[in-house]
């Protein structure tokens, strides 16, 4: 093998390499963005169908929210603050128990 067979392979490698990397990192934001349409989509249904006009309660907690739909509670966190349909309720002064309702339109 002489030397610029040797660099030839050396590049080859490299940007094979790299195009691997990169279709890895676009396959993984791809799958990031999906799970958080899901989550959210799921979320909004839920609350959708358990707060006002069609159930007693205005505003649910990051609990009951988690628990309902099978998420992690710091997920329901990003979820719910991320979404421009989904309010926290800052008024109650209740720092500990988080609750959300859907923005009125």
């Amino acid at each position: 093998m002489d030397e610029v067979e040797m660099w030839q392979g050396i590049i080859i490698g490299a940007v094979g390499g790299a195009i691997a990397g990169l279709v890895i990192w676009l396959a993984e934001l791809s799958r990031q963005h999906y799970l958080k349409k899901s989550h959210t989509k799921r979320v909004l249904k839920w609350l959708k169908e358990n707060t006002k006009p069609k159930h007693s309660e205005v505003w649910r907690s990051t609990r009951a929210i988690a628990s309902h739909n099978n998420l992690s509670e710091d997920r329901i966190r990003f979820i719910c603050s991320h979404s421009d349909k989904i309010r926290l309720n800052t008024k109650d002064g209740n720092e500990s128990k988080e609750l959300w309702k859907l923005k009125q339109v």
